[in-house]
């Protein structure tokens, strides 16, 4: 006689026990933050996010108290017509249209993580980071949408300029159509990393600003869920902020390869000190006065460091330097290292500001750190091309053959040369470099 296999048949039926149980469990399983990390939706609950749709944020200055909170109901009230809870799943529902769900607060940098799930074919969604389109969501199966590049799939910067990193995802990692999906996205100045059911889609490229291609993308911002036309779920939102030294971390790691140090972190070994009241200490040069430079020469030259500015501090750094005189007019130039946003400072020239080569070119404003804090810099400097990265973005992008305009119309008798040194010019206030790194590219 056959027997049966009562002891499979019991081990299924836990199995199958248990399956029920974690089904019905959902919506506590779910929604729970890990460690480190806040949760944006509780499963129950839409507290902490607004209506608002596809909106300039620099609009939102120009309003007054009133506006802005007749605009706020009337936007929340579009909210609520069109967005809506599955509690019994843990679920945020889309019906397509709308306002954006939004979050309440505005983030610098940080670390997010979301799964969202397109419910129907030719799906169509994004996110969007300070308030900026966006992560794109969307059918990789949509013949009708291919020709915007719908068939390289979503969990890209769709909305970067053609030909820019990040536009398009590294990898299709779509999941099928009513499957969940899972964004893992950082974002450190207008620098963006996205992994993508957990594959790398985009790897730290800069996110264009899509109300103006001319700046970097807003410090901070909120983020918001977008609707375009399909049922779009979504779950388990949890962020972080980023700490500075962790961002300044990530920011170094970005662009490692072929930096070296200049900088022991003891003392002025390979440097040139000609000034008083300078010196080393905590891994740091604390500079005061006079100019810093090294000893080498450099062409053409990539250089990443940290430094932290005092109250209103004021410095400078030192580029194609010929070792003699004023480092802004008988070197290549001087790029400006200064508390822009003191007091002290509201009616300089534009070209005075942080960043700005000193009385040629001005420099985007607002992406400084608070003061006492590190920011971290890379500049490149190929040719008569300067650009100047702050803290994860592009403030200054220059070619110093362009300009004819110079602040004060003094002469600039070092501007076309092609080596010297780099360094620091001080002026009077304890500012101070760290992890001083370079890179050489003659003849890339």
């Amino acid at each position: 006689m056959k027997k049966h296999n009562w002891v499979g048949w019991k081990i299924s039926a836990v199995v199958l026990l248990t399956s029920f149980a974690v089904i019905a469990d959902t919506a506590i399983a779910h929604n729970v933050a890990p460690e480190g990390f806040v949760s944006l939706f509780d499963g129950k609950t839409m507290d902490g996010w607004r209506g608002r749709p596809h909106f300039d944020p620099r609009e939102d200055g120009q309003w007054d108290d009133a506006t802005r909170n007749e605009k706020q109901a009337e936007w929340n009230a579009d909210r609520d017509e069109h967005w809506s809870l599955d509690t019994a799943l843990g679920e945020i529902v889309s019906d397509g249209h709308g306002v954006f769900l939004t979050t309440g607060r505005d983030y610098g940098d940080f670390e997010l993580y979301l799964d969202w799930k397109v419910l129907k074919e030719r799906g169509d969604s994004g996110i969007y980071l300070r308030g900026c389109p966006q992560v794109q969501i969307w059918d990789p199966n949509d013949v009708a949408a291919h020709g915007n590049g719908s068939d390289r799939g979503s969990g890209a910067l769709w909305n970067n300029d053609d030909g820019n990193p990040g536009k398009w995802p590294l990898v299709l990692a779509d999941n099928p159509i009513g499957q969940w999906n899972t964004f893992r996205i950082r974002m450190v100045g207008s620098r963006v990393w996205v992994w993508f059911n957990d594959q790398l889609t985009v790897d730290g490229a800069v996110m264009d600003n899509y109300f103006d291609r001319q700046r970097p993308i807003f410090a901070s911002g909120c983020i918001q869920l977008q609707t375009h036309g399909s049922e779009t779920r979504f779950r388990n939102i949890f962020i972080r902020d980023i700490p500075t030294e962790e961002a300044n971390q990530i920011l170094r790691e970005n662009q490692s390869d072929g930096f070296v140090s200049i900088f022991n972190g003891q003392d002025f070994t390979g440097w040139t000190v000609a000034g008083a009241g300078n010196k080393v200490g905590d891994e740091a040069i604390v500079h005061s006065d006079g100019q810093i430079f090294t000893d080498k020469e450099y062409g053409d030259f990539a250089v990443q460091f940290e430094f932290r500015l005092p109250s209103a501090g004021n410095n400078g750094l030192a580029i194609r330097y010929s070792g003699k005189g004023a480092p802004h007019v008988e070197g290549m130039c001087e790029l400006q290292v200064l508390d822009s946003e003191h007091p002290d400072y509201t009616k300089l020239d534009p070209r005075q500001y942080h960043g700005s080569a000193y009385g040629i070119a001005a420099a985007h404003r607002g992406y400084l750190r608070p003061t006492g804090q590190w920011n971290f810099q890379r500049v490149v400097v190929q040719g008569s091309q300067i650009q100047v990265e702050l803290n994860g973005n592009v403030i200054l992008d220059c070619d110093v053959n362009d300009v004819t305009d110079f602040m004060g119309n003094y002469d600039h008798p070092g501007l076309s040369r092609k080596s010297g040194h780099f360094g620091f010019c001080g002026h009077g206030d304890a500012v101070a470099f760290r992890k001083i790194e370079i890179k050489e590219l003659d003849g890339q």
